[in-house]
């Protein structure tokens, strides 16, 4: 059996590792977010009074943090998967160091615009 091939430490600090980190890391916090979504919409099915009780808690602060964060890993998983499209069907070849600082600029500006407009 061959031994598992290891990374050096340049691969790890590339910036296209980090982008490919954080659109996994966005992608499996999404994917824990669905089920409570999913669980906060169930409520409506047992009526108004349900849903209105469960709309209550949305209104803490910790709720509202959480809307903050789900937009930019939203942001964040968008324009990684965006950047990974470019590369795989584009007809230029490389990384493109640039796509990567563009989407991360792109995230920052979502949830900093969500901020702006949530008030």
């Amino acid at each position: 059996m061959r031994p598992k091939p290891k990374l050096d430490c340049r691969a790890k600090s590339h910036l296209s590792y980090f982008a490919y980190v954080c659109h996994r890391f966005s992608g499996l916090l999404l994917a824990c977010f669905l089920p409570l979504h999913f669980l906060m919409l169930s409520q409506s099915l047992r009526g108004a009074s349900g849903f209105e009780r469960s709309l209550q808690l949305t209104d803490f602060w910790v709720f509202k943090f959480g809307e903050w964060a789900l937009v930019i890993l939203l942001a964040i998983h968008l324009s990684g998967g965006v950047r990974i499209l470019i590369i795989e069907f584009g007809a230029w070849r490389g990384l493109r160091k640039g796509w990567i600082e563009i989407s991360i600029l792109f995230s920052i500006v979502c949830g900093l615009l969500f901020l702006y407009l949530a008030n």
